[in-house]
């Protein structure tokens, strides 16, 4: 749950934005929020009335009110700490303390504080400072600059050079392209360093990526002048030689950096580093290379010494652990595993001891929203029985006292009180837009805050749509789907149908959530779509997600085509039409619909289709694949250029000439063999884009994928 810091009356309060009432322009509902918690029994609400805007504490339990006329935001706060010295901007960055704050700007970091007269600036050279972050003390930044790492002293006013060996393809906490892209995650923007709780201390990554091969991308744009230029990565795409990486530890008093001692000489990964709350060890995960025997060492910071206190390997994959609790009090972490075939919460001290297994649920846990380390309490949500719905619980450290505190279908947010006295939770429904109540800490329904009004339906503007369960042909999974009619919907008409998918493992996207019900643009010209979730969406635990080992491409379309075979038996579908869409993994399940799967679908809208795993990176790839040498059948049916022989239908293609992601040889590869084998097909290339299309050529891309599905159905 994505969560902000706020000030008021000097205390900082942590919130998440929920829908409250309010009135705006002619009576219209708008959606202010519930912005946090003044103590255990009042929380915060931000409204509009007679057009302006107003905050208010609430008592959770009677409902009783206060304007609360001087509430700041962090950065009001700062602007008022710092007056005529601080105009906010979005890209600054606010120190943990809320005391100061940090400018990006000029190509060169400034500071502004309580403590200084004017903005300070801190570097002042051409290499540009990347990653900017607070230690938690708030007494010094780190960054990167030329992929090296620095950390500027705000109390001494000094730079402090921490590492000296980067080049263009050495690196010291800066990820490289594939660390940032599948290990680390895009929210990092290729940050690849961790700060000790104490601020003494930063654990960074230093990775080599000389031995990974490059990969060339030409840039034609008309930017890029009448030569053109290239752009070089070094991309290791699967059974290539991967970077090196190893962790160090650098203390800041001297500048001096200690290794953990794990073996370089040895194909792995190792990332999400954890600090003990003392900030004397670091706990640093490593996984193999095959991906299937993951392990959390435990180094001592100044020696760089480490033993091994936890391990969990699996036949198929294990992934890294990205969300670990740790406890302040010095007890341990707690873990989020599929160890049991389901996301469970397990409690581990320091010694890698099971101090208590928190839940051991059939269904998933999907992440911890509050420790009460006092009490000895964590709040953590999971989907609950059914797979679409998501719920807040509260069980003890000792994975006593469970109790479910939301109820009733659909998804559930909840913000919890400081003392957990309370939980507001705001719920909706893919059949009620839903409502904010107030819940006590036994899950007792107290008050409502809001009911959101629920549209009446009108078929002439309205789409109908509904939740359904669709079962495999082998009988083993009920996959959840949702399907949207038509406006003015007959079921003595025919429409076509178009499904409109991702499709990737564990990437499920059917939630029971509400969707506004105004007619898209599919809807709107008479085009039934359908999401659908196959066996290894996520819904089914790891029992789904493993039929992906050493198979991607083979059960997915397996189970997208039963979702066909489901449509045919229904009177109002066109069989005839039968079209499928969607971009990166989902454009890969387009195109592999349309060969592998021909028969089923006649038309398809792919973006940025990965056509061959072997052309996409390893670490995605091989973490579900394995290298090509030891598993070349698997490679060979997962691949759309197997069954190119096979297409037949409609398609287009679509992909940006720049994507670093999935290239552009994707698309090229298919187009060639569609050409060598006599296929008609459409292409678009979208000059000057990356993975994701942005601008004028985005709203191009959807004005042709709309214009193929009206001349492809209709004739027009």
């Amino acid at each position: 749950m994505k969560r902000f810091a706020f000030l008021i009356c000097g205390l900082a309060l942590i919130f998440s934005s929920h829908v409250v009432t309010g009135q705006g322009q002619q009576g219209r509902q708008i959606a202010p929020r519930i912005a946090g918690w003044l103590d255990d029994n009042r929380y915060i609400v931000q409204t509009i009335e007679k057009g302006a805007p107003v905050v208010k504490s609430v008592d959770a339990r009677r409902g009783t009110e206060r304007v609360i006329p001087d509430w700041k935001s962090e950065r009001d706060m700062l602007v008022d700490m710092l007056p005529g010295r601080y105009s906010p901007g979005p890209a600054d960055i606010i120190s943990p303390d809320n005391k100061s704050v940090l400018i990006v700007k000029e190509n060169d970091l400034f500071y502004l504080s309580a403590l200084t007269t004017k903005e300070i600036r801190l570097t002042n050279d051409t290499a540009e400072e990347v990653n900017a972050r607070f230690s938690p003390d708030s007494r010094r930044v780190a960054y990167t600059k030329k992929r090296d790492l620095f950390v500027y002293d705000l109390v001494e006013m000094r730079e402090i050079r921490l590492t000296h060996d980067a080049t263009d393809r050495v690196y010291n906490g800066y990820a490289s392209w594939v660390y940032f892209e599948e290990i680390l995650g895009r929210p990092s923007r290729y940050a690849a360093f961790w700060w000790a709780p104490d601020g003494s201390r930063i654990a960074y990554l230093h990775t080599d990526d000389n031995p990974v091969p490059d990969f060339t991308i030409v840039r034609l744009d008309e930017a890029d002048g009448v030569n053109g230029t290239t752009e070089v990565t070094p991309y290791p795409k699967p059974g290539d030689p991967n970077p090196v990486v190893k962790m160090g530890i650098a203390e800041i008093a001297t500048g001096i950096t200690t290794w953990v001692k794990t073996d370089t000489g040895i194909d792995q990964y190792i990332a999400w580093p954890f600090w003990t709350p003392d900030s004397r060890q670091l706990a640093v995960q490593v996984l193999n290379r095959d991906q299937n025997d993951l392990r959390i060492i435990l180094a001592d910071a100044t020696t760089g010494d480490y033993r091994e206190i936890y391990r969990e390997t699996r036949p198929t994959w294990v992934d890294f652990f990205e969300d670990t609790y740790v406890m302040n009090n010095g007890t341990g972490f707690i873990l989020r595993s599929y160890r049991s075939d389901w996301e469970n919460l397990y409690y581990y001290d320091w010694n890698g001891n099971l101090r208590a297994a928190l839940t051991s649920f059939g269904f998933r846990v999907t992440g911890i929203e509050k420790v009460d380390e006092a009490k000895g309490l964590v709040w953590f949500s999971a989907t609950g029985p059914q797979s679409t719905d998501r719920h807040i619980y509260r069980v003890g450290l000792d994975g006593r006292n469970l109790v479910q505190l939301t109820a009733g279908e659909g998804t559930h947010n909840g913000s919890i009180s400081p003392g957990g006295s309370y939980l507001v939770d705001t719920w909706n429904s893919l059949t009620d837009p839903g409502a904010t109540e107030v819940i006590d800490r036994q899950g007792k329904h107290l008050r409502e805050i809001y009911r959101a009004e629920k549209p009446v339906f009108d078929p002439a503007i309205h789409a109908r749509i509904e939740m359904v369960q669709i079962g495999t042909s082998d009988g083993l999974f009920n996959m959840p789907a949702i399907i949207k009619y038509p406006v003015n919907f007959d079921q003595s008409a025919r429409y076509p149908v178009v499904f409109t998918i991702y499709g990737g493992p564990d990437a499920g996207r059917v939630r029971n959530t509400w969707i506004n019900p105004v007619a898209d643009f599919y809807a709107q010209n008479g085009i039934i779509t359908i999401s659908v979730d196959h066996r290894a969406s996520g819904h089914f635990g790891k029992k789904g997600l493993d039929y992906m080992h050493r198979n991607l491409g083979k059960w997915e379309i397996l189970d997208y085509a039963d979702a066909v075979k489901w449509l045919r038996s229904k009177p109002y579908v066109d069989a005839s039409k039968m079209g499928i869409t969607g971009g990166s993994y989902g454009g890969y399940m387009t195109c592999l619909a349309l060969t592998k799967g021909a028969g089923y679908w006649t038309h398809g809208v792919a973006s940025a289709p990965v056509t061959d795993w072997k052309l996409y990176d390893n670490v995605y790839t091989e973490r579900y694949m394995d290298e090509p040498r030891n598993n070349p059948e698997g490679y060979k049916n997962g691949s759309v250029l197997s069954f190119v022989g096979s297409f037949s239908g409609r398609l287009q293609i679509v992909h940006g000439d720049v994507d670093d992601n999935v290239h552009l040889q994707n698309s090229i590869h298919l187009i060639s063999k569609l050409q060598d084998e006599g296929k008609l097909f459409e292409f678009m290339i979208y000059p000057g884009n990356r993975h994701g299309l942005t601008g004028t050529k985005r709203t191009h891309s959807t004005t042709i994928a709309n214009n193929f599905w009206l001349r492809e159905f209709f004739g027009r």
